[in-house]
């Protein structure tokens, strides 16, 4: 079903959401497993092969995205990284909004992916770990844009990957982080994405970062989610 913001299922322009049942499926087995991420290229491999529709197929940048970039000065030339990127939607406006852009994302299949359909793409395109990233890339962009990414690892995994996104930005920098919203006393699901409590976002200010703002867009986002803006201050 889409809605009046041309929401597919209840997110923003999925072409389709048959790929949800089984990335819940490979969550539960690969946390079982004691490897948590090894679910995403298992996934994204599926949709390329056909098995289910592509993962996180969108069409356009996610509004909560779009409406804060439109919003700032072009990146001019500064540097950004896409945490998660995927399919490449999300980093392709981040560069053509002028900043520098890498991307990256655990799964192979998805990052060949996103370089066959953004053939002409001055993105950087990696593959790497948010749990793991090379150390040549902290506090090394001036950009950091993280989308609903670290909620789709366990929970006791939450405080180490808050760190390592956070550990991206450089002085001067910013991060742009866009959580699922979880209020608080509210039970965690048995299965992934698992939202973010208000304490939770907050939480990137741990790690040498100040908060510019918090916010909760109300109804320009379905499923509802926190936007939040940290900076780091030049020492």
């Amino acid at each position: 079903m889409v809605d009046e913001d041309g929401q597919v299922g209840g997110d923003t322009g999925f072409l389709t959401r048959d790929w949800d049942a089984e990335s819940a499926r490979l969550a539960a087995r690969a946390v079982q497993a004691g490897e948590p991420t090894a679910w995403f290229e298992t996934l994204y491999a599926g949709g390329r092969r056909g098995e289910i529709d592509m993962p996180w197929d969108r069409a356009q940048p996610l509004p909560l995205l779009r409406d804060w970039l439109q919003a700032e000065d072009p990146g001019a030339d500064r540097s950004s990284v896409v945490v998660g990127c995927g399919l490449g939607v999300d980093a392709e406006f981040v560069a053509a909004h002028g900043f520098r852009t890498t991307a990256f994302d655990i799964s192979r299949t998805a990052i060949r992916t996103a370089q066959q359909r953004h053939p002409d793409s001055a993105v950087d395109y990696r593959t790497a770990d948010m749990l793991c990233l090379p150390p040549e890339w902290q506090q090394a962009f001036d950009l950091v844009v993280e989308i609903i990414n670290i909620q789709a690892l366990p929970v006791s995994l939450r405080g180490k990957a808050v760190a390592a996104v956070a550990n991206l930005v450089a002085e001067g920098g910013t991060l742009l982080a866009i959580e699922n919203l979880r209020q608080d006393g509210d039970p965690l699901p048995d299965r992934p994405p698992w939202p973010f409590s208000r304490a939770e976002i907050e939480s990137f200010a741990d790690h040498g970062l100040h908060t510019l703002r918090i916010e909760r867009p109300g109804d320009t986002a379905r499923p509802p989610r926190w936007r939040a803006e940290f900076i780091r201050p030049v020492s």
